[in-house]
């Protein structure tokens, strides 16, 4: 029987503070987030790997702060004063590749300027500051001073809580078993995680069935095979070719 041609409607991520799970992979982070009232020279560095929650954790704090939110690479072509003028500000991947020098006297003026007036700065970044790429001396020594947190890569908890988390936000089911075979089989990241939860529930969509362990085995094989390609092994408007497996029994 032929499959039932699923849409692929986006899914915006959500990044409220009730949508970020709190497991001792990223509770220390997150403690010294809520702290930023009382930053050392009103800045810290949050630092992790990709995946493992920065993004999320930066805009849980803009809504409460009210910062602005901007990445590194578009330092040299922003308003600084405008702002700056938030009293709060997320510059995200920093020391990502080496920054033009327009970029770097970007963020020194807007380092300066920020926490002259009592404002906070969060930088977010996979590397700790000490190994930024920088070119200015005296935004070298700057940035070393800052205070870091550090998000480890999600433990089987958080993969667990996101995973059901995500499944929820598509109102789809999963057994518990298929959660914990996920769990144990796929990357350490939640980006990873998101990307396996639209493949499954797109590939159960074009198949009209649940979510099983067949199924899912399928998906992470496939996935495995096309690590190289950005949908890992779907490419967008393509027939998903896990759509036409055959499911056998849950084992």
């Amino acid at each position: 029987m032929t499959g039932q041609l699923p849409f692929d409607l986006p899914h915006r991520p959500a990044r409220g503070r009730t949508d970020f799970l709190v497991t001792p992979a990223n509770a220390q982070a997150l403690a010294a987030v809520d702290g930023w009232r009382a930053w050392p020279e009103g800045k810290l560095a949050l630092i992790g790997p990709p995946g493992s929650g920065k993004t999320h954790l930066a805009h849980v704090w803009a809504a409460e702060s009210g910062a602005g939110i901007l990445p590194a690479a578009a330092l040299a072509d922003a308003d600084i004063d405008a702002l700056a003028r938030h009293g709060a500000v997320v510059v995200e991947d920093v020391g990502a590749a080496p920054a033009p020098p327009a970029a770097e006297a970007a963020l020194q003026h807007l380092h300066n300027h920020l926490l002259a007036g009592g404002g906070r700065l969060l930088l977010t970044a996979a590397r700790p500051p000490a190994r930024w790429p920088v070119a200015l001396p005296d935004l070298a020594s700057r940035m070393q001073a800052t205070a870091t947190a550090t998000l480890a890569p999600p433990d089987d908890a958080l993969l667990a809580a996101v995973l059901v988390k995500l499944f929820s936000d598509r109102q789809v089911v999963v057994p518990p078993a298929v959660i914990s075979y996920l769990v144990t089989r796929m990357e350490r990241s939640l980006a990873q995680a998101g990307r396996i939860v639209a493949r499954l529930d797109r590939a159960a969509l074009a198949r009209r069935a649940p979510i099983r362990l067949p199924l899912a085995r399928a998906v992470l094989d496939d996935m495995a095979q096309h690590a190289d390609s950005p949908e890992a092994g779907a490419a967008p408007g393509a027939p998903d070719p896990i759509a036409g497996t055959t499911d056998g029994q849950d084992r």
